[in-house]
Formats: C-alpha cells, structure tokens, sequence
C-alpha cells in the first residue's frame, strides 16, 4: 500500500470476514472507508452518536432531506433528531440502498422456506456485535445496505438485484460527530444481494490530511 492511497494516517484497517461482524468508535472528522474486496458483497450498517445512542441513523429523515432513495457522494446520513452523524464524501460504485433492511432467520423462513432458519443472518450479527456496547433488539433500526442494488419498480415494489459493485470500490464517510459504526457483512446467500457467495469487506479509519510521516505504508 503506497502513502497516498489512503487520506490519513491509518487509525485501525480490518477486514471483515464473509459472514461476520464489525464495530467501531469513528472520532469526529475521522474517515471511515469501506472496500468490497471482491465485489458484489452487501455490507449492512448501523449507526449511533457515540455519546448517546438513543441518538442513532434514520433513513426516513435521510431519506427526506436527500429527496432520493439511494446513497451516494453527499449524501449526509442524519439521526433520528435530524442531527448529522456522516457524510458519503466519496463513492466509487454509486449505488447504496437505505430500504432493504437487514435479513433475520424470520424474514428468511418467511421468503425462502423454513430450512433455512438456521441460515445466520445480518440481525443475528447486529445483536452480538451491538451487545459489546450495551445495544439490544430494540435499538435496531433501519440499516443502510452499502453496495447492494435494490430498484423501486414503476408499482412501487422493490426488488433484490445483481449488484453493480466491483472488487476494490470503495465508499468513503467522515464522521460528523463522534459516531458508533456497526457492521454486518452480509451472510446472505438465497438472494443475489452477495451474488451467491459472500465475502470479505475491509474497514478502515484514518485521520484527514495526514502526510506521509503519518505511517501509512
């Protein structure tokens, strides 16, 4: 990795194993970048202010404020008190859906047949990755899907498509305020959403307008 492929001096760099969860504490005007590392690997989302978390992401006020359905370069992720929590300040795939939601062994069982409620899902992760920092089920809300393509057709029904994200697109978000990031990615395999076959994300923060001094090798 060359100085100048990333804005800052690397604060953690993780990759997220196909199937599993992330969290993290992103400092205000901290980036956060997510990589799909080998394309076509929906990445769910979760956010919360650090400092309270009944303040958390809102997709209806997000989704008012930016008149569209569908994330991209400035688009800013508000909270539930339409407060800014993050910004999207880059965006290499151009597509990010805010209405999917996240897959449960319930809403698996109910689409796809009853064998599959074994099958571990996104709200499975939420639950144990948000119990690390004293979330339960009730403070799981809407998610973001990074990376996942999900149309509205013309009857207002929506639909889970192939992705248009490729390996090593990228979508780049600068903290607003101290924020509580969680991830799924996404185990997902009876809808195109991870094209069959989930795997690895990379999550990484760093500082803004770091130079090269900064470490990033």
């Amino acid at each position: 990795m060359t100085a100048t492929s990333l804005p800052g001096r690397v604060v953690s760099d993780d990759t997220v194993p196909a199937r599993a969860a992330w969290s993290a504490v992103v400092r205000e005007g901290q980036l956060l970048t997510v990589t799909d590392l080998y394309g076509n690997q929906a990445a769910d989302f979760l956010l919360y202010d650090a400092h309270d978390t009944s303040v958390r992401y809102s997709a209806p006020d997000t989704i008012q404020a930016r008149g569209n359905v569908f994330l991209t370069t400035g688009s800013v992720l508000l909270s539930n008190e339409h407060t800014p929590l993050m910004t999207v300040v880059e965006d290499t795939c151009g597509r990010h859906d805010t209405l999917g939601g996240a897959c449960s062994k319930e809403s698996n069982t109910l689409r796809y047949g009853h064998h599959t409620w074994a099958q571990h899902a996104c709200v499975e992760n939420f639950l144990a990755e948000g119990a690390r920092h004293g979330l339960g089920k009730r403070d799981l809300v809407p998610n973001i899907n990074w990376f996942m393509n999900v149309p509205v057709e013309k009857d207002g029904t929506l639909g889970i498509v192939d992705g248009i994200s490729a390996p090593g697109l990228k979508v780049v978000l600068r903290a607003e305020t101290d924020v509580l990031a969680l991830l799924s990615n996404c185990p997902q395999i009876n809808n195109p959403c991870n094209g069959f076959d989930p795997t690895a994300v990379r999550m990484t923060i760093t500082e803004p307008g770091a130079s090269d001094e900064d470490g990033i090798r």
